[in-house]
């Protein structure tokens, strides 16, 4: 199936939302949630399948949504419509600060793989499935687990980055990444699991006694922020205790 040819805006520079126009007739797919707003004539419904293929049968339809289960992600995706006469706009943003990157998959040599929580929203026709990575010893050490998203298609995908996006081009090289800060990278680039360093460095060093190894030919998206690292840092400097007497949680008295 081919994807429906949608334009886009994105809006802000640290905490960004895309706005999709779609003309009449036309659809974007997007995971549970992301939806910020639309306009009167968009109509939305949450269906098993990411409807790449019109003739998907039942069966087809639930192994997909067992595959997006096993993934992490929602059984369902959400299909925005425009049932209007003229183009409406819908708009979409991820739940945590970052950047959106719109990715032309006809300009890509094949799939991208991306973590999960990366993708936001993409055209109609576009094919959202799972990919095991090659060692298991990525899926049980890694961190951020072995099943990544496959994105297949020819039209506009969105995914969403915590804090700045780099882009890096391997051609051959190795690059050591930590394992949350990779977003998505092109079928050509190998992504295996490796130990940090020596005992030492892995226990005191702060990195965490994993790293991902990205070696080959391709395009790898980096994220400078990912949320696991925010929320880590989140919960560690979380009051363990207040709020439960006069005078805690942020009341001040002069008495």
């Amino acid at each position: 199936m081919q994807c429906h040819e949608i334009d886009y805006k994105i809006y802000g520079a640290d905490l960004q939302m895309v706005e999709i126009e779609l003309d009449p007739g036309e659809t974007v797919i997007a995971e549970a949630g992301a939806m910020n707003y639309m306009e009167d004539g968009i109509t939305f419904e949450a269906r098993l399948g990411d409807g790449s293929s019109a003739d998907e049968g039942v069966l087809s339809k639930l192994w997909g949504a067992a595959k997006r289960k096993l993934a992490g992600e929602s059984a369902f995706m959400t299909h925005f419509t425009n049932e209007a006469a003229d183009k409406r706009r819908v708009a979409f943003s991820a739940p945590y600060p970052g950047k959106v990157v719109p990715i032309d998959m006809a300009k890509l040599d094949g799939p991208l793989l991306c973590q999960k929580d990366a993708f936001l929203c993409a055209a109609l026709g576009t094919r959202i499935g799972i990919a095991f990575t090659k060692r298991l010893g990525a899926g049980f050490f890694g961190g951020e687990g072995f099943i990544l998203e496959r994105l297949e298609g020819d039209g506009m995908v969105f995914v969403h980055a915590g804090g700045t996006v780099v882009k890096k081009r391997l051609e051959g090289q190795t690059l050591r990444v930590d394992t949350g800060c990779i977003v998505a990278f092109t079928e050509g680039i190998d992504y295996s699991i490796e130990w940090a360093g020596g005992l030492k460095s892995m226990f005191f060093g702060g990195e965490g006694f994993f790293l991902a190894t990205l070696s080959g030919y391709g395009t790898v998206l980096l994220q400078s922020l990912p949320f696991s690292r925010l929320a880590d840092r989140i919960l560690a400097n979380a009051p363990t205790t207040g709020g439960s007497r006069a005078g805690e949680g942020g009341r001040i008295s002069f008495d």
